[in-house]
């Protein structure tokens, strides 16, 4: 075998011995006699199948792994044997469980035992306490660090704190504190101990801003180009493996306690595959994923990019090895989000558009590698932030699928974020039959897209409402950690009402979603964007068994407590991977957090 990631997992996945990568296996219907009984049966509940007509049923069984059937309380209580588990729903609403089409696992689990989170805090005051807290506990050698899931309008102050609040919060503690990829602040010690004063060179496109004094106040900005804060992000000491394996365990188990039952991870910055992938290769290769994850590649040599595609897809298959694959446990599913760097654009709204034609070698760059993608089968992702870049981009995605007799559409291919994008441009995604994952991007930094580009272009940024109309492949998901929260129900909430964490209202009547359809998007339409439309989404027959029992009913909760949904009861493959509240004694075991210092010890992850 070529990946030794591919193996078989008996602890928790199941064998699908087929070639073909996603097929959906049909469940026997015979209940009666000698016909099949179920493993698990869950009673007394909503369940919203998700199905075509939106159906509602009372009951549901799992067998193998996979929904056996659901229909009313009599009908799945015939299909109790001996070995069947019962649970009582106690009137509680189940829904598939949700599927974050670009959310970065592997990172995120690599880091969260070392960063503290802003995620859901609700004022200043209090995430400066923390600031200050958790600066007394760390010890010396390592740093202080927030690294994104927040917005200064989710704060009570609507403001970012000031660098002599942090500096005095964490004194003599290097402290790094970034906000999405647009700004980022060290305090006097890290700017010391990274020996940064007021001679050093920024990279080209970023800063280090100065006071009135001429000198540096810690505050770093992006204008556009992040590199600045990428480098200084990877200038922080890493954990263990051991403890990078531990806060994987533990940035799951937060995941599955927000209903989360698969992950499509989009790579990111920083990020080597394979060599920064272990924490979660590890729970892979144990047979103890409590997630589904599909990955994309991010290659992270400027200007080689083609070159680490060519080794990586000499070396690896995309969705499964020879005849044998994983029941979509982890899964590598192409390349992306970034193909080419000089291709990309950069989505800080505190800085001008950045413009493609500044760089003159994206189109062969970008055309040289998705032309290597595709003549090797290879799906594909696209960062795109703005329409400008997209209509660009898709001039040579247009070339490249008649220079190959319609190849191109012929595979899945998807352009990510896509805020400012344009009926035309969708027109043509669409005749070239891809998709588009959207994110809640906006409810993180739609303050400041309004501020730079006004109120009526911010209706429809994105567009979401006009895709799903137009019949477009369309995914949704958070961009967590860096760039948004990776706590799935406010970006719900953003779906659909339109406003931002703040409460700030930016998307226009026409563009909201209805909770049916926002939660499609977080199910079956995530789904298509990892090949996995036929086994997994809906609750229906044949399906994975992979669902949620939500802690309020999500369909008649007022707007604003979708933000305070959580799971609880999480099951993946028929297995339970969390339970809480009335479910709490079938919460898997998690071991202690590590290192002693960690802010997940103290503080968990998002904050309620």
């Amino acid at each position: 075998m070529k990946n030794s990631h591919f193996k078989f997992y008996p602890l928790l996945f199941f064998v699908c011995l087929s070639s073909c990568k996603h097929e959906k296996t049909t469940v026997p219907n015979q209940v009666n006699g000698y016909g099949p009984k179920a493993d698990l049966i869950v009673t007394n509940a909503k369940i919203a199948v998700m199905d075509e007509h939106r159906s509602f049923k009372e009951a549901i069984a799992v067998k193998d792994g996979k929904v056996l059937k659901v229909g009313r309380n009599t009908e799945i209580e015939e299909l109790q044997g001996s070995n069947t588990k019962i649970l009582n729903a106690n009137g509680r609403t189940i829904i598939p469980g949700l599927n974050d089409s670009h959310l970065h696992l592997t990172r995120g689990g690599r880091f969260y035992n070392a960063e503290l989170r802003w995620d859901g805090v609700k004022t200043l005051k209090r995430a400066l306490e923390m600031l200050k807290e958790q600066a007394q506990r760390t010890p010396e050698g390592q740093w202080v660090r927030v690294i994104g899931g927040w917005s200064p309008f989710q704060f009570e102050e609507k403001r970012f704190p000031t660098p002599e609040e942090i500096n005095e919060a964490t004194r003599d503690v290097p402290t790094y504190i970034l906000f999405l990829y647009s700004r980022g602040w060290l305090n006097q010690a890290g700017l010391d101990l990274l020996n940064i004063n007021e001679n050093t060179k920024a990279p080209m496109g970023s800063s280090f801003e100065k006071g009135a004094n001429g000198k540096l106040t810690g505050v770093l900005l992006a204008e556009p180009n992040p590199a600045i804060l990428y480098a200084h992000i990877g200038s922080l000491p890493p954990l263990t493996e051991a403890q990078m394996v531990n806060g994987t365990k533990q940035f799951y188990r937060e995941l599955n306690s927000l209903g989360i039952t698969s992950g499509i991870d989009a790579g990111g910055g920083g990020h080597k595959f394979p060599k920064d992938y272990t924490g979660t290769k590890a729970l892979a290769d144990a047979g103890k994923m409590p997630i589904r994850l599909s990955y994309y590649l991010f290659p992270q040599n400027k200007g080689a990019e083609y070159e680490e595609f060519q080794e990586w897809m000499a070396n690896n298959e995309v969705g499964h090895n020879g005849e044998i694959h994983l029941d979509h446990g982890y899964e590598l599913e192409g390349g992306g989000e970034f193909l080419a760097w000089s291709a990309g654009d950069f989505e800080n709204f505190l800085a001008p558009q950045p413009l493609l034609e500044d760089r003159p070698t994206w189109r062969k760059d970008l055309k040289r590698i998705v032309l290597l993608h595709v003549n090797r089968g290879w799906p594909f992702r696209i960062h795109a932030t703005y329409g400008e870049t997209i209509a660009n981009m898709l001039d040579v995605l247009e070339e490249i699928n008649e220079e190959t007799s319609g190849k191109l559409a012929s595979e899945r291919w998807l352009f990510d974020h896509a805020e400012t994008v344009q009926e035309n441009e969708l027109n043509r995604i669409k005749a070239l039959n891809g998709g588009i994952a959207i994110q809640a991007r906006m409810a993180y930094a739609g303050e400041y897209f309004v501020e730079r580009y006004g109120a009526e272009k911010a209706k429809q940024a994105p567009p979401v409402k006009k895709m799903i109309d137009m019949g477009l492949n369309v995914g949704a998901g958070t961009d967590g950690t860096r760039v948004a929260s990776y706590n799935p129900w406010p970006a719900l909430y953003w779906l659909i009402t339109g406003k931002t964490a703040g409460d700030f209202q930016i998307a226009g009547p026409s563009n909201r979603l209805s909770r049916e359809e926002a939660l499609h998007l977080y199910t079956k339409g995530s789904a298509w964007i990892s090949k996995e439309e036929d086994v997994k989404g809906t609750l229906e027959q044949g399906m994975y068994a992979d669902f949620v029992i939500l802690s309020e009913d999500y369909f008649t909760v007022p707007e604003k407590q979708i933000n305070d949904l959580k799971s609880v009861l999480t099951v993946v493959g028929g297995k339970v991977v969390y339970g809480d509240k009335e479910f709490e004694n079938l919460n898997p075991d998690l071991p202690e957090v590590i290192p002693s210092w960690s802010p997940v010890k103290f503080y968990g992850g998002y904050q309620r």
